[in-house]
């Protein structure tokens, strides 16, 4: 798996070498495993070389900075996750004004053909490529007759009735539909950061809780106490998290924290991930931190039963791409 994070720095190719994709592929959702697959087996194919094209800053920070979307997954985040379904080589492109103002044409010709040597283009059904999406996937079918590369258009995956988009699981996040948006996404919903020093008040009232610094450009779960786990250290915990305003910090913004079951260890400033897993209840304020307390050794009950029982969603989703990316051919 290799990551190139300039073009200037992506090796010089040999003409028709390379299956591309392209898009934002914000969630790595069903919709983009199979895409991703796709790719797989043509390279398995026809020895081609497997090549991901993806954007940072999110293309629409520019594009339309009024309306940016929130994301589902943070360039951090890409950079951990693509690896678990797809296997090549990613090229990660700034979308700056100069990158935003070429045309499809151009970047067929500049970037697709003379520098990653494409024989043949994977995109989704709803893609567009260059200025103001100026191409869709139909016309760069027609650009691959005029440049002797092959486009390939991936039809909407329907799940549970439902056509996988990344901007539907977001309008599921915010209609707190969490459920049904880890359904679309197809994997467990993760939150990377850093853990950083909260004001002491879990571990004054016999839970303590990781801190989590996260991306401010992060769609967050819906408020509320969540079964989780985690990935810290190179290890993975079970535990329990908490989404949304800290009652008694008021002046902070939402809170991410994990409280760690059978983990006693000074984590400051490491590297986290964490994924929520089932809702147990909202945010609600508390009298005082007794009161608190008793809600959580409540909550941290419930939550055994359910991590018991619980499979990582994840996990289990990894395997499962490595399974269809050998049998899948379509």
């Amino acid at each position: 798996m290799i990551f190139i994070d300039r073009l200037g720095d992506y090796p010089e190719v040999r003409p028709g070498s390379a299956v591309t994709t392209i898009g934002t592929f914000d969630g790595i959702h069903r919709g983009h495993q199979m895409i991703f697959r796709r790719v797989h087996d043509i390279a398995q194919q026809s020895g081609l070389d497997p090549v991901l094209i993806t954007f940072h800053p999110h293309p629409r920070a520019l594009t339309t900075p009024d309306n940016v979307p929130m994301l589902l997954t943070s360039i951090q985040e890409k950079k951990k996750f693509i690896p678990d379904f797809f296997d090549g080589t990613v090229l990660i492109l700034e979308f700056t004004r100069a990158l935003m103002n070429v045309t499809a044409q151009q970047f067929v010709k500049e970037v697709l053909l003379d520098r990653i040597g494409s024989k043949k283009l994977v995109v989704g059904y709803d893609h567009g490529l260059g200025k103001d999406r100026g191409a869709t996937a139909g016309e760069l079918r027609q650009m691959g007759r005029e440049h002797a590369f092959d486009v390939e258009i991936v039809e909407p995956v329907i799940h549970k009735n439902e056509v996988v988009s990344s901007s539907k699981i977001r309008e599921a996040m915010k209609a707190d539909s969490y459920e049904q948006a880890i359904e679309l996404l197809g994997h467990d919903y993760a939150i990377c950061g850093t853990v950083e020093r909260g004001i002491g008040l879990g571990r004054n009232i016999g839970y303590p809780t990781a801190n989590i610094r996260y991306s401010h450009r992060k769609l967050l779960p819906p408020q509320g106490v969540y079964a989780c786990w985690a990935q810290i250290n190179g290890k993975e915990k079970k535990g329990m998290a908490f989404i949304g305003h800290n009652h008694f910090n008021p002046k902070e913004g939402l809170s991410v924290e994990a409280n760690l079951f059978d983990f006693d260890s000074d984590i400051y400033d490491k590297n986290i991930a964490i994924y929520p897993t089932t809702f147990i209840r909202a945010n609600r304020k508390f009298d005082d931190s007794s009161a608190l307390a008793e809600q959580i050794a409540i909550d941290k009950k419930q939550i055994l039963e359910i991590l018991s029982k619980e499979k990582h969603h994840a996990v289990r989703q990894k395997q499962n791409g490595r399974n269809n990316r050998q049998t899948s051919s379509s």
